[in-house]
């Protein structure tokens, strides 16, 4: 099984087309949160709008997991925490999205909201204990916010992650944490797009302008982990201990360079040493 992993395309369309034309070369696409922007000047309804049809068109092509953002988040639930309403209506699209869970093969998806407060925040801890009695083989969680005090979550001056997920990883032990939210941690010293918690790999992709988005690939049957932006192309071998930094690209798998132009221009740079 090979997963497209993205977070935080803020209403990027060009990025959204990218996504659409590379869904067809995976298995499944995990969208870690942000879909919209709320900095944008298109109006936030309009925005939802034509993100619906994006992840109708992906729906068609292969099957898709999406946690919402705080950019997301469109509505107050009536107990006042913010909310985001839209998401849960692209259920009936066939997309797993907050609060499910999805299997395929002997892995389990568990895809987490955005919590504002604390009725949402105790909604995931049921969630997941909920699911720790049916996890399999592989156990994989989709959050927006990656874990406080991890590389995934270093802005440059101080952590901008989850404590609370932090905790619920050192309880449930997880295979996988799929998060974006934190910018730039993948870009700059001391950040990365990887990191390991205990049994629980942790990953973060990071954000770029421009066509593609960065990206991360998980190649789970091979156990390896590539992550491709518009100057790096970096990967980990997900079955050895963690190690710092991350490999260069230098003998990219057949499948990866068949992918043309979403690929080539990337792996022919030289990687940098930084992980």
């Amino acid at each position: 099984m090979r997963c497209l992993v993205v977070a935080d395309l803020h209403y990027s369309l060009p990025q959204f087309d990218w996504l659409v034309s590379a869904a067809p070369n995976f298995d499944l696409v995990i969208f870690a949160g942000d879909a919209l922007d709320v900095g944008s000047f298109v109006d936030f309804r309009a925005q939802i709008v034509v993100v619906k049809k994006y992840l109708e068109l992906l729906s068609g092509i292969t099957r898709v997991i999406l946690c919402s953002g705080n950019h997301d988040l469109d509505e107050r639930s009536p107990e006042g925490e913010k909310i985001s309403r839209w998401i849960g209506d692209v259920r009936e699209l066939g997309i797993a999205c907050d609060g499910d869970s999805l299997t395929i093969g002997d892995t389990l998806f568990t895809v987490c909201p955005w919590w504002d407060g604390p009725l949402v925040k105790q909604r995931i801890d049921d969630q997941l204990r909920e699911a720790a009695s049916g996890r399999l083989k592989r156990w994989i969680w989709v959050h927006h916010a990656p874990p406080a005090d991890s590389p995934t979550s270093w802005g440059g001056k101080r952590f901008f992650g989850d404590v609370e997920l932090a905790q619920w990883i050192r309880s449930y032990q997880p295979s996988m944490v799929i998060s974006g939210h934190v910018h730039q941690s993948p870009f700059i010293p001391d950040g990365s797009w990887f990191d390991r918690l205990g049994e629980t790999w942790a990953f973060n992709t990071g954000l770029q302008p421009g066509r593609p988005p960065v990206y991360i690939v998980l190649d789970i049957d091979d156990g390896r982990a590539f992550w491709l932006s518009a100057t790096d192309a970096q990967c980990i071998d997900l079955d050895a201990p963690l190690q710092r930094p991350a490999a260069p690209i230098a003998d990219p798998p057949a499948w990866l360079t068949s992918l043309g132009r979403i690929a080539d221009p990337i792996l022919a740079r030289p990687a940098s040493a930084t992980g």
